[in-house]
């Protein structure tokens, strides 16, 4: 199980406002998240960033796979 998510960031000002405490920010999807949210990123109750969130698999996989997922659906139709 992962630690906590490398995306989390806490942040004590964004969106124009500032917080009186560090607030959860996913750096994948750029935004503030909701605290059951940052639960997953900080590993809690057992949860696991890498297999509980989809922003995080789509983040690893996506950057790599988006592309060549594209290459790969002509390569099964031609191959098929």
């Amino acid at each position: 199980m992962a630690e906590s998510c490398p995306h989390l960031a806490y942040r004590e000002a964004g969106e124009g406002r500032s917080f009186d405490e560090p607030r959860a920010f996913c750096t994948v999807t750029e935004s503030f998240v909701q605290p059951m949210r940052a639960d997953i990123c900080n590993a809690r109750y057992g949860l696991d960033p890498a297999a509980d969130c989809e922003f995080y698999v789509e983040s690893e996989a996506g950057s790599e796979t988006e592309p060549a997922s594209e290459s790969s659906d002509e390569s099964e139709t031609v191959d098929r």
